[in-house]
């Protein structure tokens, strides 16, 4: 049998880091993947699938991968189920990354994350201006300012 995954897409949000009663690290993180085609409006739609990765390999990621890193993921397709509080059975189907590639540099990710924050803070409301100070608060003071040799940075 076969049973192998590979995925490229970018985060949805930070993976979320958890441990174990025994100490064994999981994430679980969402990747969007594009499809390869467009739907009837000519728009490509994307799948959001659920990922879960154990290990060392998810603290890694953790501290590497925030919400739009591109990433390129291999592993499985795994199919579980448990009892809600409700009684029901619920069935979860998720794909457990055996191993990750950022797809970008670092560099590349800042900057996306800067445009990003950019972009957010364009849609903030801004503040009213502060008043203008009038008076220059060194004016008054005709003397020189004596620093020793020891405290300048240079």
């Amino acid at each position: 049998m076969i049973n192998n995954v590979v995925l490229v897409g970018r985060l949805t949000r930070d993976p979320e880091l958890k441990f174990t009663p025994n100490g064994a690290a999981v994430a679980t993180f969402t990747l969007a993947v594009k499809r390869n085609f467009t739907n009837q409006s000519g728009q490509r739609e994307a799948d959001f699938i659920n990922c879960v990765i154990w290990r060392k390999p998810a603290e890694t990621l953790a501290n590497y991968a925030k919400k739009g890193t591109l990433l390129g993921v291999t592993g499985r397709i795994q199919t579980r189920s448990y009892d809600n509080p409700q009684g029901q059975r619920v069935y979860v189907t998720e794909v457990v990354a055996e191993t990750f590639q950022l797809m970008e540099s670092k560099d590349v990710s800042e900057q996306r994350a800067n445009e990003s924050n950019e972009t957010a803070e364009k849609r903030k409301p801004t503040p009213p201006p502060l008043p203008k100070q009038e008076t220059d608060p060194f004016a008054q003071s005709s003397s020189a300012i004596d620093l020793p040799y020891d405290d300048l940075p240079f």
